[in-house]
């Protein structure tokens, strides 16, 4: 199943912050607008998504897009690096 990312940023007096990710499966993404990635279950994608609240929870941003690139550069990495990886995940 192909899934859109999302998550929300939010400003603090150390930073920007990122949390709440979320997965939303799709049959239509939209990589311009966001991160698609593919999970065979949905067992993978709540693990996935709890990995990602544990690396980015205390991780802070001097602004938004450099929060969104970074993100979406670890997701990338990820999905090389994982078993059976397609280096197209994470940016189709």
């Amino acid at each position: 199943m192909i899934y859109q990312l999302g998550w929300t940023t939010l400003p603090g007096l150390r930073g920007i912050s990122c949390s709440e990710f979320r997965a939303v499966a799709t049959e239509a993404p939209d990589a311009a607008a966001g991160v698609v990635i593919e999970f065979a279950s949905e067992a993978e994608r709540d693990e996935f998504l709890k990995q990602l609240e544990t690396e980015f929870a205390p991780r802070r941003f001097t602004n938004a897009a450099d929060a969104f690139d970074t993100v979406k550069a670890w997701i990338q990495e990820y999905t090389t690096k994982r078993p059976g990886g397609d280096p197209r995940d994470g940016h189709k």
